[in-house]
């Protein structure tokens, strides 16, 4: 581990790279509709930079291990949007929000608990997502009206995001590639895009997002797949670049069938 001072000053530098960089993706997102604001949100843009970070202290093998617990939480992930996206047609963001949180928590301790595999955690996301699509499917298609956007929705998102990476790349050292697992992918950007949506434009828009949110995650399943897959034969930059490529193509496979009126 690098010296106090210098490991301070890289991770100062490493929250506020990710910071701007989610900045600028979601802003995009909340611009494009729902169903692209669901599949950008689910892009690798809290936990890819975390995992790039925690490349530059830890061996390919750490990375490859975190991967499949960061697979497993991929349905707590799926679970938590589905649920807040169910909640959200009749309660409030408090309601809804705090449940969707507290569901996330419970599922991802079960996850800790048990010693994945890659094939497991397959399972486990097969199941989860088919389930959770068919019933997100109907609450997909709302308009988000047009949002003047206040200077404090960007700082709480970019403070959410860089306090995510900043947790997760200081625990790192001490909870090792599970922990580290499931602190990357701890649903943080789909938390930012709720609490700046529901309060203005109210819950079945935003919950239209993270709907569609759940299609996207299947895309994220995949990349950590092959992050897995790819970080020891490869190296952790290329395993890196081919998961990011493995989400990426999923949601531009999904935009490509759904404009020619293919039903995903």
């Amino acid at each position: 581990m690098p010296s106090d001072l210098d490991f301070t000053l890289i991770l100062a530098l490493r929250m506020a790279i990710t910071a701007v960089f989610v900045l600028v993706a979601t802003v995009t997102a909340e611009r494009a509709g729902p169903l692209v604001g669901g599949l950008v949100a689910t892009l690798p843009l809290g936990g890819g930079p975390v995992y790039v970070f925690l490349a530059m202290d830890h061996d390919a093998a750490f990375i490859a291990a975190s991967a499949v617990m960061s697979l497993a939480v991929n349905a707590a992930n799926v679970t938590f949007a589905l649920v807040y996206a169910l909640l959200a047609q009749r309660c409030s963001l408090a309601v809804s929000l705090m449940l969707a949180v507290a569901v996330w928590f419970v599922l991802a301790l079960a996850v800790y608990a048990v010693p994945w595999t890659l094939t497991t955690a397959l399972v486990l996301n097969v199941v989860v997502l088919a389930g959770c699509i068919a019933l997100a499917r109907p609450l997909r298609n709302v308009k988000i009206p047009f949002l003047y956007r206040r200077w404090y929705d960007l700082v709480l998102r970019a403070g959410l995001v860089a306090a995510l990476v900043g947790v997760t790349v200081t625990l790192s050292f001490r909870i090792g590639p599970s922990g580290s697992g499931i602190l990357a992918v701890f649903p943080i950007i789909l938390i930012s895009i709720i609490l700046i949506l529901h309060s203005r434009v109210g819950g079945k828009p935003t919950a239209a997002v993270m709907a569609n949110a759940v299609l996207g995650l299947v895309g994220f399943a995949f990349a950590c797949i092959t992050l897995h897959v790819t970080a020891v034969p490869f190296g952790s930059a290329m395993g890196l670049a081919l998961a990011l490529g493995a989400s990426v193509g999923w949601s531009l496979l999904v935009l490509l069938a759904r404009r020619h009126g293919v039903a995903v």
